[in-house]
């Protein structure tokens, strides 16, 4: 598996069409999301700017094969704008060391058991958060906040990381969905 990350600006054009199509695929045709989406199936929101910092994993065939977004809290955020009522009343983050991680997905669409649930469970998503964890440390994160279902936080936990609730779990269109903390170690940074 090799990883690229960037802003929009400087990853290739094709990594970023890819993980637009990706994400189309695993959001809106695989989990059924109502989302906005662009002609010829890429998905692609108003969260989606110049300082959005993109990581992208990609199997040996360089297929896309999971993908993970980074917004600075300090600017509009998916939790921010449209899932605050998960803070339950608590202010909404805002800080240099906060970043949100969103539209996190693995899925191997090569692979003969692709499921939703895959998308969470499968190793090549445990390498795609650590990486993510990795390139959020580099830009100064300390935690990162995330939208994100219910079965998630299990999953986190048994892939020993350290998560926890926000506050209590919130049913978003039949789903409960709760804002996960997910704290990094300093020994996450890795510069080089």
């Amino acid at each position: 598996m090799q990883f690229v990350s960037g802003t929009s600006g400087n990853l290739a054009t094709d990594v970023m069409m890819g993980l637009a199509r990706y994400r189309h695929r695993v959001f809106v045709e695989m989990l059924g999301w109502p989302l906005q989406t662009h002609e010829h199936g890429l998905e692609l929101d108003q969260f989606d700017r110049e300082d959005t910092v993109y990581i992208v994993a990609r199997d040996a065939i360089n297929e896309v094969a999971g993908t993970a977004r980074l917004l600075p809290t300090s600017r509009p955020y998916l939790l921010g704008e449209v899932f605050p009522e998960l803070l339950h009343g608590e202010p909404v983050p805002s800080a240099s060391e906060v970043w949100e991680l969103s539209r996190f997905a693995s899925v191997d669409f090569n692979a003969a058991n692709t499921t939703p649930m895959g998308q969470l469970s499968s190793p090549v998503a445990v390498h795609l958060l650590r990486e993510t964890m990795r390139v959020a440390a580099n830009l100064g994160a300390e935690r990162l906040i995330t939208v994100s279902p219910l079965g998630v936080e299990r999953l986190l936990r048994k892939a020993g990381f350290r998560a926890h609730r926000a506050g209590p779990p919130v049913i978003v269109d039949g789903h409960p969905v709760f804002a996960c903390w997910i704290d990094l170690d300093t020994h996450e940074r890795n510069l080089h």
